[in-house]
């Protein structure tokens, strides 16, 4: 009789191949939730404070104080609104097309807002409505947060 001897890599190789397929659903399940949140809902994550949404995040609720008129107020009023909104010199806080009726708000002290086509959106500036740019135009400007918004802020 011949002599009987294991494969030493044997086990090796089931524990690489089972190393391998948990890796690749890894990678599937993390590039399915990033493709998901690129495409899916609104909703901010928690904690984050400057995810694009409905209404930014750094909005207090409700019970706690009276409403806050935010900086910037823009509502799209066609089937696409490019908008461009972010802290000067800082972070991007959105950088894409609002569907009619989305609007975006935003409390930070300082902003710049570029509009593709500004007769698109209606945008409100510490809570008073901005006149909309003739059809086609491209508008961009700065906007700063009301000294009595401020103050209410504190």
């Amino acid at each position: 009789m011949g002599r009987h001897r294991s494969d030493p890599l044997g086990i090796a190789r089931l524990a690489l191949v089972g190393l391998v397929v948990v890796l690749l659903l890894a990678v599937i399940v993390v590039g399915a939730r990033a493709l998901l949140s690129t495409f899916g809902s609104e909703e901010p994550a928690a904690g984050a404070s400057s995810t694009p949404s409905a209404q930014s995040s750094a909005e207090p609720s409700a019970e706690s104080s009276p409403p806050r008129v935010p900086t910037v107020r823009v509502v799209c009023q066609a089937d696409l609104c490019p908008v461009f909104v972010r802290v000067p010199g800082g972070d991007v806080l959105i950088d894409r097309d609002l569907a009619r009726g989305e609007q975006a708000s935003y409390f930070q002290p300082e902003l710049d807002v570029v509009l593709d086509d500004a007769s698109t959106v209606e945008v409100f500036e510490n809570g008073t409505a901005r006149s909309p740019g003739p059809a086609g135009e491209r508008q961009a400007f700065s906007v700063k947060r009301s000294a009595d918004q401020q103050a209410t802020d504190q």
